[in-house]
């Protein structure tokens, strides 16, 4: 028996360990672990805050997450940032002075805050720690669990020695609802929350509440300390009846009827077509009120708003109101992601393919035998004939835009069009000085200029108001469809205008500017190739006319001055070598077919008479200068004393940005080996090539020493010295690199003739350039254009929002603006911009546009620039203002001040109709107090119903005996129609309990 009960195996022992931690110990030990963390150890008092410093200060919050189990909480800390009182001899606080937060709860520098988290409103609280389910866990609801929490965070504070209020949040989170905890040295104070849907009937004044503030403190004292009280009732204004929306409706007819002007068209439409103010709210505040001096219960009142003695005012804007200008940005954007051609949009009908075969006939023609002499330009003629055909047969279901308003447009966008040809040159020379209002353009304001910054086109220029037409159809007349045929008769437009030789109207002169958009360049292209053009064809036609002339003329001067070609003088140089027809070299220059073989024959001819002249000198020939500009200064030839004239040189090739990037792809191709180097360098030299033709033919007898002097003057060293007789003597030679072997300027020069510009190769032939820019133009689709057309929009958006808050002056629209700028200036200067980032350029742009709106809506509203408000204009003004810049904005007088009265006759105004009771005129100006109506009387009142009514009592008492320290107590009461919420702040002494 005893070895049996001794047997080891036959005893069972179960070890439970008490040192285990559970999970409840683990999470408190980690919200004491983010305490420490965050330094929130100890008192941290500080002094005060100011007056207004809950709204205009700034708001920290750090935050972490931490778990109870597997459930998620997170932890935030919420503080108003103060200045460092560093340095300002802080003292220490004392061992037993009150926490800082229930120093905050009897402070009344911050009753009411309009921007503040909801606890700082409830509590005026400047510092808290929140913790709240994680984002996707259910809410705490269950009793038992709310309690376990909040036991968690008092264990926590007593632990760590925080005196930093912490809360937790309960219920479901669209509630609010938070219950929380603050401990210092022998007190507390605990934050407890009531929260209904309907307001009790005998709580739904301020003698109810009075009646629960006292039995929740259950102060022994008797007779009661005095019970501090503030009140707010809030009005809400949603009719306004007297005032209406500003904004007028766009009017279609007069924008593109048959009868608009061509200056309708260069106008962005701007503004709201709905009131961006949905609501204005009242606060009527009463600050500092006792119990006993004003009388609120269930009978009757003395809380009338016109006796407040604060007013303030903020507005409820309403959400993404429908803006003219930002509507028309944002449907032209989203032609950006278009994917249709130009065809594939329009179709092809059988008038289109009639159109084809006039053309096809018309070239037929051109090459049947015949002996009546073909007109010339009669391709051109035929080419413009048929499109007029085109336009006058497609039927109106076809055309997505009718003939007047096609016909509005093109004379908006041409208007020299309706200019006599006989003064067509004269509309050309104003055409750049004229902006799109037809008045003189400020070219060095800063505005002006904007087109440098967003790589757009000037704003007087033809591709400005070509963005600004293809908005506007777009937005009014089709959209894509619209687009594309606008698009197709424009390019139709500048083929016209190159085969009948008119210059392309709002486009400066000069090689393309590379500061513009692609497309500006390339219709800048194009007027160069035809002003190229019309110099060759009118230089031929003088040459037909007058050769003879010309060649005795050549003879006369030849041996003093130079030819008559190179006669232009010096103005002439400075502009670039733009001379009048039959004096440059494009009037002598090849053209094509026909015009070539002509040209060469005359030339030869030429150089045969020329020679045969020279031959009659003593039979040795003498070289004949040529293509002469001016004298180069005093300088003479290196080898004789003839002076050293200045050549008449072909310009060199225009290019576009796309051709130059092409151009460097292809020198970059070439790689860096020798032979792809000396290539490279022949390929560049091809302007130095015809300048040296055109020097040899100028200053015959030449070196290349005489060409560096004028080309290179640096490349040409001049040293004194002293010669073999014992003078100074000034010598010169090629600089260093001159020398080099296989120099490309020396083998140049080997191989250069002693050719005139006007005899060479030209080294741009317009007729190609300008038919690679019809065919880039002809094969651009609705969205390529629109992307060319993108920087041009919102040049002119940016413009206009600049007009109209000049007109405004709003400060925070104007830095708005400005970063709009910046913005897209970065994003379109890059070649392939970021339109996800454009796009917000827009949303900025409609943004600012909203708050202008917003402004003339207040100032419609407040009567502003009516003649009647007088002296108080200005202060209506920055009322206005503030309005739009602040979350709240007092009322200087409140009912009894200039914007107190107009605030109170809209009241009344909504009042009357609302109730379909007549504006009486006695009671309907708005008067004063002397207005107010007795509640319950028959007669309208003057407000309505307050929709929100708030009311703070505060009070300091010892709990929870009489011996006790006196203790700040506090209750903010909520009342609105369906919602009732008490949050209470009761502090206790525990030194005893």
């Amino acid at each position: 028996m005893m070895a049996a009960d001794s047997d080891p195996e036959s005893e069972v022992f179960e070890i439970t360990d008490f040192t285990t931690a559970s999970e409840w110990e683990r999470f408190v030990s980690r919200v004491e672990e983010v305490l420490n963390d965050w330094k929130l150890i100890g008192n941290n008092s500080s002094k005060p805050p100011e007056k207004g410093e809950y709204t205009s200060g700034t708001w920290e919050e750090k935050t972490q997450d931490i778990n109870f189990a597997d459930f998620k909480f997170s932890v935030t800390h919420h503080c108003l940032k103060q200045e460092s009182e560093e340095g300002e001899g802080k003292e220490e606080p004392e061992e037993d002075a009150f926490p800082t937060a229930m120093q905050d709860l009897l402070c009344m520098n911050n009753d009411f805050p309009p921007r503040a988290h909801c606890l700082v409103r409830w509590y005026g609280m400047r510092e808290f720690v929140v913790i709240s389910p994680g984002a996707n866990c259910e809410a705490i609801i269950s009793e038992s669990k709310c309690n376990l929490l909040l036991s968690s965070i008092s264990i926590s504070l007593a632990n760590t020695g925080c005196q930093v209020p912490m809360f937790v949040q309960i219920q479901q989170k669209w509630r609010r609802m938070y219950h929380g905890e603050c401990q210092g040295l022998g007190v507390r104070t605990d934050f407890e929350m009531v929260h209904l849907r309907k307001v009790p009937s005998q709580y739904n004044h301020l003698s109810g509440l009075l009646d629960i503030f006292k039995s929740k403190i259950g102060c022994p004292l008797t007779p009661l300390p005095p019970i501090n009280i503030a009140i707010r009732f809030t009005y809400v204004l949603q009719d306004w009846q007297q005032y209406s929306w500003p904004q007028q409706p766009p009017d279609f007819d007069a924008l593109l009827g048959g009868e608009v002007g061509g200056v309708e068209f260069g106008k962005l439409p701007f503004g709201a077509c709905e009131d961006p103010i949905s609501e204005l709210h009242l606060a009527t505040t009463w600050p500092h009120l006792t119990e006993g001096i004003v009388v609120d219960n269930d009978v009757y009142s003395d809380l009338d708003p016109l006796q407040a003695p604060h007013w303030s005012v903020r507005v409820r804007k309403a959400d993404s109101p429908t803006c003219l200008l930002g509507d028309f940005l944002t449907e032209f954007f989203k032609l950006c992601s278009k994917k249709e051609s130009t065809e594939e949009i329009l179709g092809r009908g059988p008038v289109e393919e009639e159109g084809k075969d006039d053309i096809s006939h018309a070239l037929s023609k051109l090459t049947e035998p015949t002996a009546v002499p073909i007109p010339k330009l009669s391709v051109s003629n035929m080419v413009h004939s048929a499109r007029k055909r085109i336009r006058r047969h497609r039927r109106v279901d076809e055309s997505p835009l009718s003939n007047d308003v096609l016909n509005s447009i093109l004379l908006y966008l041409f208007p020299d069009a309706a200019v006599d040809k006989s003064s067509s040159e004269n509309s050309e020379t104003k055409a750049s000085q004229l902006n799109t209002d037809g008045k003189p353009e400020e070219k060095e304001s800063d505005d002006y200029n904007l087109y440098n910054q967003l790589k757009s086109a000037p704003s007087d220029s033809l591709t400005y108001r070509l963005a600004l037409c293809v908005c506007l159809v777009n937005f009014y007349h089709g959209g894509v469809r619209a687009v594309a045929h606008l698009w197709q008769e424009f390019v139709l437009e500048m083929r016209y205008r190159w085969e009948n030789n008119y210059l392309v109207y709002g486009l400066a002169s000069g090689p393309p500017d590379l500061r513009c958009c692609l497309l500006h360049q390339k219709l800048q292209m194009l007027n160069c190739c035809i002003e190229r053009k019309r110099a060759r064809d009118d230089g031929r036609k003088t040459a037909e006319g007058g050769k003879e002339r010309e060649r005795g003329r050549e003879r006369k001067v030849s041996g003093s001055t130079g030819t008559e070609n190179g006669r232009l003088g010096p103005e002439s140089a400075e502009m670039g070598r733009e001379v009048s027809p039959g004096k440059s070299w494009d009037s002598w220059s090849d053209s094509e077919g026909e015009d070539e073989f002509f040209e060469c024959l005359s030339d030869t001819e030429e150089m045969k008479e020329a020679a045969s002249t020279d031959g009659e000198k003593g039979g040795a020939k003498v070289a004949k200068p040529e293509g002469r500009l001016h004298p180069h200064g005093k300088l003479t030839l290196l080898n004789s004393q003839e002076p050293l004239y200045i050549p008449v040189t072909q310009e060199p090739a225009p290019m576009t940005e796309d051709l130059l990037e092409e151009q460097s792809e292809v020198l970059a191709k070439l790689g860096t080996s020798a032979e792809g180097a000396h290539l490279r360098a022949r390929m560049q030299s091809a302007c130095l090539l015809s300048d040296m033709e055109s020097f040899k033919a100028a200053n015959p007898g030449c070196t290349l020493e005489d060409f560096v002097r004028w080309y290179s003057p640096r490349d040409y060293v001049e040293e004194e010295v002293v010669d073999e007789n014992g003078d100074t003597v000034v010598r010169g030679d090629l600089s260093a690199r001159m020398k080099i072997p296989g120099n490309m300027w020396m083998e140049a020069w080997a191989t250069a003739k002693t050719t005139p510009a006007r005899r060479q190769r030209r080294l741009f032939d317009d007729t190609k350039e300008a038919e690679k820019v019809l065919h880039y133009l002809a094969v651009q689709k609705p969205a390529d254009l629109t992307r060319h057309l993108l920087p041009c929009i919102l040049h002119a958006a940016i413009l206009k929002e600049k007009e109209e808050e000049s007109v405004e002056d709003i400060l925070s629209a104007r830095k708005a603006i400005q970063q709009a700028t910046s913005h897209a200036s970065k994003l379109l200067r890059h070649p392939s911009p970021d339109y996800k980032k454009l796009e917000d350029v827009i949303t900025q742009l409609i943004a600012v546009e909203t708050v202008i709106a917003r402004s003339r809506s207040l100032k419609a509203k407040f009567g502003i620039g009516k003649a009647e408000q007088g002296d108080n204009a200005e202060d209506l003004e920055r009322f206005v203002s503030s309005l739009l810049e602040e979350p709240e904005v007092s009322v200087i007088g409140a009912g009894r001040g200039p914007a107190g009265s107009i605030i109170h006759k809209l009241f009344v105004s909504a009042q009357r109709a609302a109730l379909l009771a007549p504006l009486d005129e006695d009671t309907g100006r708005g008067g004063g107090a002397d207005d107010k109506k007795p509640m319950g009387g028959a007669s309208v009142p003057d407000f309505p119903p307050p929709a929100g009514r708030e009311i703070l009592l505060r009070t300091c008492v010892p709990r929870p005996a009489p011996y006790s320290k006196a203790l700040p107590q506090r209750l903010f009461c909520v009342l609105m129609r369906e919602d009732f919420r008490l949050a209470g702040a009761f502090s206790s002494d525990t030194s005893f309990f």
